[in-house]
């Protein structure tokens, strides 16, 4: 087999569910892909999930080594913004996953977790002091 071949084969994952992946919760952000292509840049493989993905998908693969959760355009607060499902939350539970939350994600976890999310200032985009 030619290493193109071998590659290929790697690169064709639909259904191998014990690779160690990273998923990326995609809550409408413009940067998912971004941050997909970021984290496969540092030879990681990584899906892309709709938010709304049902914990039963993500519990078909046995290897999920981190979640990331986008960022959107919509605040925890508003009616119909998107939320992780109980599923999900209690599947991070139970395997320990990390999480890390990227804007609306953020708010996702600080909510999802009993805390509060309040409106700053002022709204930031791009580069920001803190």
């Amino acid at each position: 087999m030619s290493e193109g071949e071998e590659y290929l084969k790697q690169s064709a994952q639909s259904e191998n569910f014990d690779r160690p992946q990273v998923a990326i919760l995609d809550f409408g952000s413009q940067y998912s892909h971004l941050i997909a292509r970021r984290v496969r840049e540092l030879h990681v493989f990584c899906e892309l999930y709709s938010c709304l993905v049902e914990a039963e998908v993500l519990a078909k693969h046995s290897n999920i080594t981190a979640i990331v959760l986008s960022g959107g355009p919509s605040s925890v607060y508003d009616e119909g913004a998107p939320h992780v499902s109980e599923g999900v939350w209690n599947l991070i539970k139970e395997r320990n996953i990390p999480v890390l939350g990227i804007c609306y994600g953020m708010q996702e976890l600080a909510h999802a977790l009993g805390g509060s999310v309040t409106p700053g200032l002022k709204h930031e985009y791009g580069k920001s002091l803190v």
